[in-house]
């Protein structure tokens, strides 16, 4: 049995992860608060020493999900900084020390945000094209990435780079998280005439091909886009939403310009860009090199995720 680490494992990705792993593999969680899984605590950041990763002996898989997350409303004075330390840094020690080690893969998750925020009237998006990051965050994926290569190259230590469009599942918070509440309380959406296209992944499928990315000797050294290949909408992403969960709520044709409009007024303009701009991507190559396809349709996923807000509803008042 393969000894597997999972950084990060008490968030979203890592928890989901460690559950569907700790079946098949012997899981330790390296975090910075507590865990349900057996874990060692560890900030992974520009100051971490190779002392501080003595938990790394024995270790054959490293999967490191932990990083300094997206913040929609960032209020440091330096957020590249703050970003650096952590996604990039934090990534290339942790990387570095492994290889020391003999871990033999090192499976990192980076984003979409490496290939900027829309497709610029492109094609699809697919894995050599487009390296546009924007943002802070986007950026020090991005660098986290190169380095990554360059350890692989130096070390012999495999290394996988996996970029997730929208994760959402059981749990999702943020936009995702908001919509499902404006649709469990059968408000009126003003979204209905976005006819964008984006690219999102469950997490059950985001997890099965991680998991395939442990084992499979065509993965090493490759980077991957991955998604439910069901690309949609806003307003079709409501619809399907408003089905899981049974909402009574309509979504409105209000034109797209009158609300990007009203968006940039009152400071909503990057929220906006969300909504309502085309990003989507290719997961042709998962399919081609690897054999993967989703094993869950989004529809699926969907009401799983639906079915958990339900469930919860009652903790959110």
């Amino acid at each position: 049995m393969k000894n597997v680490a999972i950084t990060g494992v008490s968030g979203f990705l890592g928890q989901f992860l460690a559950e569907k792993l700790t079946s098949v593999y012997s899981i330790l969680g390296v975090v910075r608060k507590k865990s349900n899984f057996p874990y060692v605590g560890c900030e992974i950041d520009e100051s971490l020493t190779l002392r501080r990763c003595a938990w790394l002996e024995g270790i054959d898989v490293v999967i490191h999900c932990a990083a300094r997350a997206h913040i929609m409303n960032e209020s440091s004075k330096d957020p590249i900084s703050d970003y650096r330390k952590v996604n990039t840094a934090g990534t290339l020690n942790l990387a570095h020390f492994a290889a020391i080690s003999g871990v033999k893969r090192f499976i990192y998750i980076s984003s979409i945000k490496v290939h900027g925020e829309r497709n610029h009237g492109r094609n699809v998006i697919i894995e050599e094209e487009q390296l546009e990051p924007v943002d802070p965050y986007g950026i020090s994926k991005l660098e986290a990435e190169i380095g990554l290569r360059k350890i692989a190259a130096d070390t012999g230590m495999e290394v996988v780079i996996i970029r997730p469009p929208l994760i959402y599942g059981p749990g999702v918070k943020a936009n995702f998280e908001s919509m499902m509440k404006w649709l469990h309380k059968g408000l009126p959406i003003p979204l209905g005439l976005v006819k964008n296209k984006r690219s999102l992944v469950g997490i059950d499928n985001l997890c099965d091909f991680i998991q395939l990315c442990i084992e499979h000797p065509e993965a090493a050294n490759e980077a991957f886009l991955i998604s439910d290949q069901c690309d949609v909408s806003t307003s079709e992403l409501l619809q399907k939403l408003k089905k899981s969960l049974s909402s009574k709520s309509v979504i409105m044709p209000v034109p797209v310009p009158l609300m990007n409009f009203g968006a940039k007024l009152i400071g909503k303009g990057q929220m906006a860009q969300r909504l309502f701009d085309d990003l989507y991507v290719s997961s042709e190559k998962a399919t081609r090199l690897l054999g993967w396809k989703p094993p869950f349709s989004m529809q699926e996923q969907l009401d799983k995720t639906a079915l958990h807000f339900i469930q919860h509803a009652g903790e959110r008042t």
